[in-house]
């Protein structure tokens, strides 16, 4: 089998994280369970301004903390978004056969998101910190990354800002559709956010963590500083609730199994095979 190059994007700037770890483990776990030959690098976007070349075939773009606005105009980010711009223009060359597959996370959903122009990326209220059901739209229904998943299907949400109000036009244009949205609370006069979009046939991203696993993150909320800062901002009865739905093997350990895996072994098929994109 063709050997397959990832790389992984990390936008954490250096801070402490799970994302990176569990990135990191999934892909351990591909390259055992399926026999597939996977190879990885790292790149530290924001601190090093490191972005890979085209010689990957698939990206994974992370999460990170801080503001997706405030760092426009930033090196970083101006060369975060060039690297996109040349990722967006290799796909849409008809020459280019080999086609490159992105999927972005969290901070990166909504730096895309900014980037499309497909949305609007602004800041909550309240931070959202939890676990929390992911409910489907219609072109969700039969979107593949979503396959093996429920209706609604649960997974650690974790921002402080969120995406809204949709450009319609815009996504027509693109051919970009919206594949999920976060619960419905009638009671709260807010606009549901965009926890998910398919922003071409290459890529996608959503603002949920899609690659936490339950075990890793059962440990974090344990952690003594972790749990304090929990149970000043949310209280003793979200970080109780929290830690019963990290153990719920039908939630976060079912996205976690499920969803990142169908990214990376769909855009493998379509690599090894790239006649059978339409």
């Amino acid at each position: 089998m063709k050997q397959i190059r990832i790389a992984i994007l990390d936008l954490y700037e250096g801070q402490q994280n799970e994302g990176m770890r569990c990135i990191r483990e999934i892909l351990d776990r591909l390259k055992n369970e399926q026999q597939v030959d996977l190879v990885w690098e790292e790149f530290e976007v924001r601190k090093r301004i490191e972005l890979p070349s085209l010689e990957h075939d698939i990206f994974i773009s992370s999460g990170g903390p801080g503001s997706p606005l405030d760092s426009e105009g930033s090196k970083w980010d101006m060369a975060y978004c060039q690297w996109l711009s040349t990722l967006v223009n290799w796909n849409n060359n008809p020459k280019n056969i080999n086609r490159k597959f992105a999927f972005f996370i969290c901070h990166s959903y909504q730096l895309a998101c900014r980037y499309f122009a497909l949305a609007t990326v602004t800041k909550r209220k309240s931070t959202a910190f939890g676990v929390f059901p992911m409910h489907r739209m219609q072109n969700g229904q039969d979107e593949p990354v979503f396959n093996g998943l429920a209706d609604p299907f649960f997974a650690v949400d974790s921002r402080d800002f969120q995406v809204i109000q949709p450009n319609l036009s815009r996504m027509q244009a693109l051919d970009a559709t919206m594949l999920c949205i976060e619960k419905e609370r009638p009671h709260i006069d807010l606009e549901r956010a965009i926890m998910a979009i398919r922003f071409n046939p290459y890529m996608v991203g959503t603002q949920f963590h899609p690659e936490a696993d339950a075990q890793g993150m059962s440990m974090y909320l344990k952690r003594e500083d972790k749990k304090k800062t929990v149970i000043e901002n949310h209280g003793h009865e979200k970080w109780e609730s929290m830690i019963e739905q990290l153990n719920d093997p039908e939630k976060i350990g079912m996205t976690n199994s499920l969803m990142l895996p169908n990214f990376i072994m769909q855009s493998i098929a379509k690599i090894i095979n790239p006649y059978s994109l339409s």
